[in-house]
């Protein structure tokens, strides 16, 4: 690694600089005594490091996160510590589910007074501990020779093996401190493993035999789109996805398929190979047998086993374990015909058991769609359309349907659509909110204003926690507490900040809205009143279709 001489700056500066030399070109910050410091080198490094403040802590992080996942790319934050760092916990916890590449930044009290509980300002008992529990690194700068070389080590983390956020604080002594600092370049990650071959051929040989073979990919495979979907036409094996694994191959395919179908296939698969995903809902909930062969591909050895053992587990890069399986297959594989005709008439059973089991929530997802690009970005929440979204709406690339992933991290969404749009400030961008989750970071609208962050929101109302809502009517005899809320006039509320404020009362006008709102030069936040949706988690989350054998 090629470093750069010995310059005298402060932690604050030696942290700037050495973002600036990771690549960073956007933080997220809210500034504060602690980190006066490194604001003061944000201020003198402007035009090299744009900084995007927020009202809140979550803001900030949650911006950070929608910026890393919608671009794979690191997404840094800055906030003071203590109370600060912990109102960020939420969003560090979504990219760690997540798998998301977010570097935290926040400031100590004085070095000579950690760990004593004296009570000073944002002390908080190990603090760096909170942040390790969090993180895949979390490292305290001491000094500020030793900025550059732990930024490299956490910016390394991000970018070696599975991504996770990673952590680095500095007591705010050291933040003004000056210092020789010797800055360091671009930091690239580790290599890969390299997959052993016996168990390529392994692999190769139980996919090639299988008579109906099925391919479930993850977040692990947004890279390897290519190679799976030359996987899935040799094998003419459907590719299931859910969540954050949308999109890795065009689900205008006949190949491509939502977990509503997938638990159909699932039925009849013979050999199941999971690439960069757990495989944990269809193992522990769509049943399993002795007449199934599982192959799991992951750059994590520990998740090889987590769920279950594999019959092969192959540690590696996505994208090159997916490529040798291929080669090894051409040796292997049978003669398959094409199985479109069949595909598809699966896929429109799943699509037919989506609109009657949720037409409502498939009615205003269909107006979405219609009106965002093919590049555009879907940000969701959890809400009665963000669920349904998970099978029902159509996703055609990677990384372009942001989701919370496992964590279900209620009240993410609009904050994180504002840092995918501020990530990709030339495409469309839409995030689809309840009234009771976006509400959680509502203030942000002034941030999306004052940035001029032209991102379309849309806010179903129904002035309930919906699922909540239903859950004590159905499951607790109607015993109603805690679910309802009073809601402001959501047009009203958006134009007093200077945001376009609109309403839409049917998907048509939902579709000419978004339209209208992506042609806006502001802000924009488009009101939905809606009533009682239907329950919709059979088809998100569908029943075992197969059992264990004893």
């Amino acid at each position: 690694m090629e470093n750069s001489t010995d310059k005298k700056m402060t932690g604050g500066e030696a942290i700037v600089k050495s973002l600036i030399n990771e690549g960073v070109e956007t933080i997220f910050g809210l500034p504060g005594i602690q980190l006066d410091p490194m604001f003061n080198a944000l201020h003198d490094s402007s035009n090299e490091i744009r900084v995007i403040n927020a009202r809140h802590e979550q803001g900030v992080a949650y911006m950070a996160f929608g910026y890393a996942q919608s671009t794979g790319k690191p997404g840094v934050y800055a906030v003071v510590p203590g109370p600060g760092i912990l109102n960020t916990t939420a969003a560090l916890s979504t990219a760690y589910a997540c798998n998301s590449r977010v570097l935290a930044i926040t400031g100590q009290i004085p070095s000579n007074y950690i760990g004593r509980e004296l009570g000073m300002l944002h002390e908080i008992p190990n603090q760096l501990s909170i942040l390790e529990g969090l993180t895949k690194y979390a490292k305290r700068i001491n000094y500020p020779s030793d900025a550059p070389a732990i930024v490299s080590e956490a910016f390394k983390n991000m970018r070696s093996g599975r991504p996770r956020p990673t952590a680095i604080e500095m007591p705010m002594d050291i933040m003004q401190h000056k210092s020789d600092v010797t800055l360091r370049k671009f930091t690239d990650g580790y290599s890969p493993p390299a997959a052993d071959p016996d168990l390529i051929k392994e692999a190769a040989l139980i996919l090639g035999a299988a008579k109906n073979p099925v391919i479930f990919v993850g977040t692990g495979a947004y890279e390897a789109g290519e190679e799976v979907t030359i996987l899935a036409e040799m094998l003419q094996a459907p590719v299931i996805s859910y969540q954050n694994g949308r999109g890795v191959v065009d689900e205008r395919h006949y190949l491509a398929h939502t977990n509503t179908a997938g638990s159909m296939f699932w039925e009849n698969c013979d050999a199941a190979i999971s690439i960069g995903c757990r495989l944990q809902a269809e193992r522990m909930t769509w049943g399993m047998d002795d007449e199934i062969k599982i192959i799991h591909v992951d750059i994590d050895s520990t998740e090889l086993s987590r769920v279950l053992k594999p019959d092969v587990g192959i540690v590696g890069d996505a994208s090159t374990v997916t490529e040798e399986i291929i080669n090894a297959l051409t040796k292997h594989n049978k003669l398959r015909p094409s199985r479109e005709t069949e595909f598809k008439n699966i896929k429109n059973k799943a699509l037919r058991l989506m609109e009657e089991k949720a037409g409502p929530q498939m009615a205003w997802l269909k107006a979405i769609r219609k009106a965002l690009p093919e590049d555009g970005y879907f940000v969701d929440e959890f809400t009665q359309v963000g669920y349904v979204a998970r099978v029902g709406f159509p996703v055609y690339k990677p990384r372009t349907m942001i989701t919370p992933g496992y964590q279900g991290t209620l009240g993410y969404g609009y904050a994180t659509a504002l840092g995918v749009k501020v990530a990709h400030p030339n495409k469309a961008v839409v995030s689809v909110n309840g009234d009771g989750g976006f509400m959680y970071t509502m203030p942000e609208i002034a941030t999306a204003v004052h940035h001029s962050i032209n991102l379309v929101a849309i806010v179903f109302v129904d002035g309930a926690f919906g699922n909540v809502l239903r859950m004590q009517r159905d499951l607790h005899d109607n015993r109603i507490i805690a679910s309802e809320f009073t809601n402001p006039n959501f047009v009203k509320l958006a134009e007093s900040f200077g945001a376009k404020g609109m309403r839409a009362t049917n998907p048509e006008e939902l579709s000419t809205a978004i339209e209208e709102g992506f042609s806006a030069n502001k802000p924009t936040i488009i009101e939905v009143p809606v009533g009682v949706f239907p329950e919709p988690f059979d088809v998100i989350r569908p029943p075992a279709t197969r059992g264990k054998k004893s």
